[in-house]
């Protein structure tokens, strides 16, 4: 759990570089994709790099479409990386906080993704990674633009930095969309769990800047950061008018959702994510006690449909994943975390 946990889940830092002389993804022959799998992954694994201990290399088209469905579930890869899977690559430390992914949009897209706010700390590793690699890569730089990119929104720093934020009282109480108006007119992006084009399930917002030219790297980080700590307060302020104003009701709303995931013997996914959006708001405003939100966290993975049928060593129909993950959360729950 990192700083602001109750209302922040996640910062990443994401950056897009191209390695010169090489066509974008998109163009990018067989043949090519693995010479530059290969050039990327060396200028990390080999040589006297502080982080070739730290990485390994796995190559999306020698995986099970599953496995390759769970690292999208997990925010390793991106849904436009394995949907490229018979040219592209990840490089993953150790404890699954940096990704290195390889021909997804752009030839290289340096992840680092953080619990709670720590938008510093990630861009802190991910500049690290990008220095190694710049030693021995020859990135496409423009002196006027700067980092190259497929989609010219990310021409200049190449940098996207983002936050997943958890809004069930801004969403209750009719601000959110205020919120999310304001924040557009701010030039940051907001959009659904999985990314770009997707729901907002379960009250969980990704916000992040639009436009990379223009402002370096600190100037976009520390704007993101003001805005999200004004959206934190906005939030406790909402969370305090829902306790203070009505909070039976709120409690009555919590613990239904607490007791239908303690005893459903069927879940769908997106049901499975309102109900969680509930339980977490009860477990932070103390309404609910004995379960911990590192339960919760691990409850939102497993009960993916790609996870499910990782468990079950199986492929499962819809129904069938539906009964598998009431049962997951069910012995979850009683367990108490």
């Amino acid at each position: 759990m990192g700083p602001e946990s109750d209302i922040i889940i996640s910062s990443r830092i994401r950056l897009a570089r191209n390695i010169e002389d090489f066509p974008f993804p998109i163009a990018l022959t067989k043949h090519k994709s693995k010479e530059l799998i290969q050039k990327v992954s060396s200028g990390i694994l080999e040589g006297n790099t502080t982080l070739k201990n730290e990485f390994k290399l796995y190559e999306l088209e020698e995986m099970p479409p599953l496995e390759r469905q769970v690292l999208v579930e997990t925010y390793l890869i991106s849904s436009h990386l394995a949907e490229q899977w018979e040219k592209s690559a990840v490089l993953l430390n150790r404890d699954e906080s940096v990704s290195i992914m390889i021909n997804e949009e752009d030839h290289i897209r340096i992840q680092c993704l953080l619990p709670g706010l720590q938008l510093n700390e990630a861009w802190d590793l991910a500049d690290k990674i990008d220095d190694v690699l710049e030693e021995r890569i020859q990135y496409a730089f423009d002196e006027q633009l700067g980092y190259l990119t497929s989609c010219p929104t990310n021409v200049g720093t190449g940098i996207r930095a983002s936050v997943m934020v958890h809004l069930p009282a801004l969403t209750m109480t009719g601000y959110i969309n205020r919120i999310l108006q304001a924040a557009g007119q701010i030039g940051l992006a907001v959009r659904g769990i999985y990314g770009e084009g997707t729901e907002f399930l379960g009250n969980i917002f990704q916000i992040s800047n639009q436009l990379t030219l223009g402002r370096n790297e600190a100037e976009i980080i520390s704007n993101l950061k003001d805005v999200t700590l004004q959206i934190i307060q906005k939030e406790r302020d909402a969370r305090n008018t829902l306790l203070s104003s009505n909070p039976i009701q709120l409690e009555d709303r919590i613990y239904r959702s607490f007791g239908v995931l303690a005893n459903a013997r069927i879940l769908s996914s997106q049901e499975c994510m309102q109900l969680l959006s509930d339980l977490r708001l009860g477990i932070d405003t103390q309404i609910i006690k004995g379960i911990s939100m590192d339960v919760v966290n691990q409850i939102m993975v497993m009960s993916q449909g790609a996870y499910l049928q990782k468990i079950a060593g199986k492929p499962l129909s819809a129904h069938e994943r539906d009964i598998r993950r009431a049962a997951l959360i069910r012995e979850k729950i009683q367990k108490k975390g």
